[in-house]
């Protein structure tokens, strides 16, 4: 994309796309940070409770493991099992347990054969592909001036666009179930901090999926001028 030179239109995706980055990620890291202050009301460690959602919801054989890193959590079906950050594995704050709960989420969609996380895991092998490839066919298309490599690259980084999009209802339900959850067990302000963190989690895969479509409009605009 570099390789067109300065374009006005261009540098104005770039303004969006860090507005859009840095905003959501000091909206999610306020919240998180405002809640990590707050006690739950289950006496427990966010990896306890997420335990007992799994329970709960008919994924009692999942496994919980400790990760390092900040905010570094996720469920990978491959393994079947909750990846938690320390803070949410062992801390039993209202953020910790939101976190731990809505990675339980994920794998009780697992559980219960969510189409949407199915459909996102049958995406995986294919966008990995094509991140992989499509910056470089579409350097080669540039350099050599070929129109068909750029738009096959094109065609390519559509397929990380329709990932984000496809990741979008996934990520939602897994806060809801999460939220639900919370609310039934727990009390009014482990729903309301949950229902917080998880929204402002929420918004930054929303601008990640907005920054792949404006990026991808871009491209699509840029090479039919050209």
């Amino acid at each position: 994309m570099y390789l067109y030179g300065y374009d006005p239109a261009y540098m104005l995706v770039l303004v969006i796309s860090m507005v859009l980055g840095f905003g959501t990620q000091a909206y999610i890291n306020s919240t998180y940070k405002k809640w990590s202050k707050v006690r739950g009301s289950f006496g427990a460690t966010g990896a306890q409770v997420a335990k007992r959602m799994l329970d709960t919801n008919g994924a009692p054989t999942v496994g919980i493991t400790r990760v390092s890193g900040h905010l570094t959590d996720y469920y990978d079906p491959r393994d079947n099992n909750l990846h938690l950050s320390d803070e949410n594995f062992q801390a039993g704050s209202v953020a910790s347990v939101a976190v731990a709960c809505h990675e339980a989420g994920h794998a009780v969609q697992n559980a219960c054969g969510y189409f949407p996380m199915k459909f996102r895991a049958a995406l995986v092998p294919v966008v990995n592909f094509t991140q992989q490839t499509w910056g470089l066919l579409f350097m080669i298309g540039i350099f050599l001036n070929l129109a068909g490599f750029v738009r096959l690259a094109i065609a390519l980084y559509a397929f990380s666009v329709i990932f984000q999009l496809v990741t979008l209802p996934v990520e939602i339900n897994a806060s809801r179930r999460a939220v639900q959850y919370l609310g039934s067990a727990g009390t009014g302000l482990d729903e309301k901090g949950a229902r917080q963190v998880l929204t402002a989690a929420a918004l930054t895969y929303v601008a990640a999926a907005l920054v792949s479509i404006v990026q991808l409009l871009y491209l699509i605009g840029r090479t039919r001028r050209d």
